[in-house]
This record gives structure tokens, sequence and C-alpha cells, in this order.
């Protein structure tokens, strides 16, 4: 049975999302922290292990959505939901009960991945539950 359209248009745009978050974290060590006004840490490890999480998991997602025909699996829309909700939710619960001494910028960044990653599950959700009781 192959993949819904709707299914594999939220697939593929959170797939680009999690490629691109990635990618601005594994070039962590570039400053590009300090140029998109985020905290930086002391050590390039973390932010590095955490890009490439988020990449493989865009890759996961876009494999589920092209790769279904040729018999491949990646990531689902309900793993999908979950990363995003537990990405979002860690973000959003540190930015408001850690303080930062950040520029502006930096916490108008943070907040708008924050709240674009739970708009993204909220939306995967609501696809999914409207999916079932049709």
């Amino acid at each position: 049975m192959g993949i819904h359209t709707r299914d594999k248009k939220l697939l593929i745009l959170d797939g680009v999302v999690n490629i691109l978050l990635g990618g601005l974290l594994l070039c962590f060590p570039l400053g590009i922290a300090a140029w998109l006004g985020a905290p930086e840490g002391g050590s390039h490890f973390y932010p590095i292990i955490l890009g490439a999480v988020l990449c493989g998991i865009g890759v996961a997602l876009l494999l589920e959505a092209y790769g279904k025909k040729k018999g491949i699996c990646g990531l689902g829309l309900e793993g999908a939901i979950a990363i995003n909700f537990c990405g979002a939710g860690a973000l959003s619960i540190w930015l408001l009960a850690v303080p930062m001494d950040i520029p502006l910028r930096g916490h108008v960044v943070l907040w708008g991945i924050a709240l674009s990653v739970l708009m993204i599950g909220i939306v995967e959700l609501v696809h999914q539950v409207r999916g079932r009781y049709k």
C-alpha cells in the first residue's frame, strides 16, 4: 500500500526542516551560534552530534516519503510527531526555565524554531487523527 499524498507532503516538510536544523547545528564550529544570537557552549561535540541526529531523522523521514514504492522504510508520521513534540517541548521549557544572556535575535530564532517544530507536529497530529476517523 502506498503512502498517502498528504502524509508524504508532511513527511517531506518535516524531513527538510530536520535536515536544515541539523545542518545549522553541524555548522556550530563555524560560528553559526554567534551569528544567530544563540547561546554558545564550551564544546562543539554535543551540537555536532545533535545536528547529525537531526539530519538522520530528516533523511529517515524522506526515505519514508520516497522509498515506500521501493520497499524502503524510514520514520513514520507517528514517530515524527513524537520527535517534534519532544524537541519543541524541551527547547520551550529550556527557554522558559533557564535565563540566557543572549541577544534578542537569539531569543527570536530559538522561539521561532520551537514554535515552528511544534506547529509541524500539531499539523501532523491533526492530520493523523482526522485520517483515523474517516
